[in-house]
């Protein structure tokens, strides 16, 4: 731990409490990584404005890795550095593919823009769909038959019942059929019993983020610490040396890291109250 220079930590869920505020306690801890010289990376699936609606401006972190990892972002000095977004011709048979199976999905304009989005209503209703659609429907247009995405699309947010075997056949069936892209799976931040099936080029994960921001500024990942709280941060909580699940996450998750407080008991201060004192 003594050897630890760059902590990346989720947000919802995770630093953030479950009203979207930051806490003394991790606001605080934040500041006092940044007088111990170690580098702050918050990793999230959120996009770039969405970072921007619950991290005030001026807020200690030095980098973010946003949309699970398809950008990063220059917190400090306000500068995009990369982003990976699935290709023009995989985005055009995939959007293909998913309006021919008649479902429900969203398809996001590429970083750092995708907080843009096209939608597709499936042939069944689905009550989360329209509720995602109504927090961002000023941002977003029909998908329409054959439509063009000349520099690609960031990636697909496809929601389905919670069926984690129905998640396994739909995950194996897009990846065999599209060797590019990658899909993970997240839990609903809007209501219990939805799954978020989210597809990315394959090379999209926050574990890469990471990675990159350690190329970026000569850190080595044994350096490196992580906390999160949900199945899209099992990449990253896979790369770093130290890895620390809070005690809000799902079962399954918790039992393969280190367990430590929820975010509503401000578990990312506790974690670091460990690492520098």
């Amino acid at each position: 731990m003594e050897k630890v220079r760059l902590v990346a930590t989720d947000l919802d869920g995770t630093f953030l409490r479950n009203d979207r505020s930051i806490s003394e306690e991790n606001l605080r801890a934040l500041t006092d990584l940044g007088d111990a010289g170690i580098i702050r990376v918050a990793a999230t699936g959120r996009n770039l404005r969405k970072v921007k609606e619950v991290i005030p401006s001026g807020t200690p972190f030095d980098f973010i890795v946003f949309s699970s990892g398809a950008g990063i972002y220059h917190w400090t000095d306000g500068r995009f550095i990369s982003g990976i977004n699935i290709s023009p011709a995989s985005s055009a048979l995939l959007s293909g593919f998913l309006m021919k199976r008649n479902l429900n999905f969203h398809a996001f304009f590429p970083v750092p823009d995708n907080h843009q989005l096209y939608f597709f209503r499936g042939g069944e209703h689905c009550e989360e769909f329209e509720r995602y659609f109504s927090f961002h429907n000023s941002f977003a247009f029909p998908l329409q038959p054959d439509q063009p995405f000349p520099d690609g699309l960031c990636q697909y947010l496809i929601i389905i019942r919670e069926d984690k075997s129905l998640f396994d056949q739909m995950k194996a069936e897009i990846e065999s059929a599209f060797d590019e892209v990658r899909v993970i799976r997240s839990s609903s931040p809007i209501t219990n019993g939805y799954i978020w099936m989210e597809v990315f080029n394959r090379k999209v994960s926050k574990g890469n983020g990471i990675i990159e921001i350690c190329r970026l500024t000569d850190v080595h990942p044994d350096q490196t610490l992580s906390i999160g709280n949900d199945y899209n941060d099992i990449d990253m909580l896979e790369i770093t040396a130290h890895s620390y699940i809070t005690d809000n996450a799902p079962e399954e998750i918790k039992a393969h890291y280190l367990t430590i407080p929820s975010n509503e008991e401000h578990g990312f201060s506790h974690i670091v109250r460990q690492l520098i004192n």
